[in-house]
């Protein structure tokens, strides 16, 4: 553990200019994944990263320490560290282990797939007669816990399941809207995410070709805009 807040300290010499070197705790941590946080409080910075970093090589560690140095004084991460460190993270074993970790550590909240209007175990049968020949396998199906308008849907490949935001199981949605973003989210259980120089793509060609195979591909397009459009009109609040 001296060693690696060894690499803390550098950072800071090489990143903070004048600022000087805080008094800095570094602690291994039994997150859910390969997950690392880095906190100034008090003048002190707290460093707890992942224990599945526990055995990584020397350079490693120390790419890592100016990574999240680099990301709590707001500077721009040296590439030559935040490609080693990412190289590292994404190698299979590394990989392996943070799936086993927010398998075994984690919690994926689960509600039911039975919404007020819409019905996710209905709505993917039909979509997996229609688009897959009824060859995709059927995670778990939910609704998300909030009505979330950021992210419409996400599939976990880790713990098999596809969440659906809550915000969509109304009557003000189409119906064949709820379809598309279930649809997406199916597409990413067919098609898997890639490896192109270093950096992991979801959204492949393939994908993308799949993805214009939906019936109301163009209209669905146009409702995605116009949400992402509200989303940016600022909101006033009522007094």
């Amino acid at each position: 553990m001296t060693e690696v807040k060894k690499f803390f300290v550098d950072a800071f010499r090489h990143l903070g200019s004048n600022r000087g070197v805080p008094v800095i705790d570094v602690r291994f941590y039994p997150y859910a994944g390969l997950r690392h946080t880095i906190r100034l409080r008090s003048g002190q910075v707290y460093v707890r990263l992942s224990d599945i970093c526990k055995d990584s090589p020397p350079e490693v560690l120390r790419s890592l320490a100016f990574v999240l140095v680099a990301r709590l004084l707001g500077k721009k991460i040296p590439p030559v560290h935040d490609r080693t460190y990412r190289d590292y993270s994404l190698t299979p074993g590394v990989m392996r282990s943070s799936d086993i970790a927010r398998r075994g550590r984690g919690r994926k909240m689960i509600s039911s797939s039975h919404g007020t209007v819409y019905d996710l175990d209905k709505m993917f049968s039909k979509l997996n007669r229609r688009y897959f020949y009824s060859g995709l396998e059927k995670p778990t199906l939910t609704w998300s816990q909030r009505k979330t308008r950021s992210i419409l849907g996400h599939h976990d490949r880790v713990y098999e399941t596809i969440t659906i935001s809550k915000s969509l199981d109304s009557t003000k949605v189409p119906e064949w809207f709820v379809e598309f973003i279930l649809y997406h989210e199916m597409l990413h259980i067919k098609h898997a995410a890639r490896m192109i120089n270093g950096r992991r793509y979801y959204h492949t060609a393939a994908f993308r070709l799949d993805e214009r195979r939906f019936a109301k591909y163009e209209e669905a397009q146009r409702w995605l805009e116009q949400i992402a459009r509200q989303r940016r009109v600022p909101r006033t609040r009522a007094a």
